[in-house]
């Protein structure tokens, strides 16, 4: 992004860019993008289907078994048909090459996008505002705290699709066995991690390049990573609550009694399998990971609720969750928002997402609780999805993600790496990656400040 591209980027309504995502606007949406973009910010007018004319919108999704709803669609709107192109999302690559296509001019109409990603596409301008289309007549469809991860002053850019409230996994077979109590604090957490390394296991791992589990650790405990000051953004990696987090964890790594291996890949799945790991802080959609990965412990596990800061409370956060987001430069950006409607909100096409394992449904209605538990016997008959839908309930909505999410990512992974190596503090880490991130928003020519 140049600086003389700044400042003269409009959308297809004509509104400049700043004027939306900056100023007053943002600051009370608690957004602020001053921008840097491309100098074209759309492919053409929209243009409204004519009657009896057949389309073709594509659709970039990693989201297993998305193909079969989109079936369903296509084979009730034979006018409007959705073409699926699975993309990686391993390592972000299914970002990376959304931007390169949006940079190129040729993005896809529709695209799979986390919450915490969904600025950084604003930056590039890569995202329509919905608004003009109506979108805001299904508002009420959606759980709030889900829709607002899209909204920014009275733009909205994506559809909720699904969320991944927390909660912990636990092997109920070994805890049982050893006597132990499911922990509904830290402080008992801190507890149990002790009693389960005497027998020879652990609870759990501290996994260095999982920034976004982190993040929610740190959402429970009260952190606000961003911010706006009028139209500059204010970054508190290094604050208090996060800071309180950080010494938990490492105080567990330093005295040996969580292993610090990356989870979800093999030498987890392995550990996850054998018992010698015997729980899991996880989201909504790890029921279907575990299913998958270790099928030998079925029926030993169960859900509880993450634990708490303070006895009592009810504080949880969110690990991942996805939208469906249209983009900037669609022809046809009233059928690709009906699409994304109809994807998230249709029974039907619900049930065949749930059946898949894509998380916790952004929208209020089209199923019911029980229809979240397709591994039910996996949990033992638990009904395990109760205890998401009440951390949902918990969420602290007033949680804001700022651009460059992916980066930041990389950048946690790192410092925690490098820190688990050499045997540094994990405070060390908020304040190497508070830098970094300040100095990346400045990069993007965004105004920036440490909170």
């Amino acid at each position: 992004m140049s600086d003389t591209a700044r400042n003269r980027n409009t959308w297809m309504t004509g509104t400049p860019r700043r004027a939306v995502l900056g100023g007053a606007a943002a600051a009370a949406a608690g957004f602020a993008l001053a921008g840097c973009g491309s100098d074209d910010d759309g492919g053409g007018e929209p243009k409204d289907r004519k009657k009896g004319e057949k389309i073709t919108l594509t659709f970039w999704s990693w989201v297993p078994g998305i193909d079969k709803p989109v079936a369903l669609w296509n084979s009730k709107n034979p006018e409007v048909r959705v073409k699926v192109e699975k993309v990686s999302a391993v390592d972000g690559a299914q970002y990376a090459k959304m931007h390169a296509a949006i940079k190129a001019g040729n993005p896809p109409d529709l695209g799979q996008i986390e919450y915490p990603v969904v600025p950084s596409f604003l930056v590039d301008n890569g995202l329509l505002d919905l608004t003009k289309y109506g979108v805001a007549e299904h508002k009420d469809m959606f759980i709030g705290w889900q829709w607002q991860q899209s909204a920014f002053g009275k733009a909205v850019y994506a559809v909720p699709q699904a969320s991944g409230p927390m909660g912990l996994f636990i092997r109920q077979d070994l805890f049982d066995k050893w006597g132990i109590e499911p922990p509904t604090t830290w402080d008992e957490y801190e507890a149990a991690a002790t009693a389960i390394r005497k027998r020879g296991a652990w609870i759990e791992t501290f996994s260095a390049t999982n920034g976004n589990r982190f993040a929610g650790l740190a959402w429970q405990a009260g952190a606000r990573w961003f911010g706006t000051e009028g139209d500059t953004w204010t970054v508190s990696i290094d604050d208090e609550p996060t800071r309180k987090v950080a010494d938990y964890w490492y105080d567990l790594a330093r005295r040996k009694l969580i292993k610090t291996i990356p989870d979800r890949q093999n030498a987890w799945y392995k550990d996850v399998q054998t018992g010698s790991i015997a729980s899991w802080l996880g989201a909504s959609w790890g029921d279907a990971l575990l299913v998958g990965n270790a099928p030998k412990t079925a029926g030993k596990w169960r859900v509880v609720p993450m634990p708490q800061w303070k006895k009592g409370d009810a504080s949880y956060a969110n690990w991942g969750g996805s939208t469906t987001a249209v983009f900037a430069k669609t022809k046809y950006p009233k059928d690709a928002l009906a699409f994304a409607i109809w994807l998230n909100t249709d029974p039907e096409s619900i049930k065949l997402l749930i059946e898949n394992g894509y998380g916790t449904p952004g929208a209020k209605q089209g199923y019911t609780t029980s229809q979240l538990d397709v591994h039910k016997d996996f949990f033992g008959g638990q009904a395990y999805s109760k205890v998401f839908d009440e951390a949902s309930k918990g969420v602290d909505t007033s949680w804001k993600w700022g651009p460059a999410t992916d980066t930041l990512y990389q950048r946690l992974g790192d410092a925690f790496t490098a820190a688990i190596g050499d045997g540094s503090d994990f405070r060390s880490v908020l304040k190497k990656v508070q830098g970094e991130t300040i100095a990346d928003l400045k990069e993007k020519g965004l105004k920036v400040k440490a909170g």
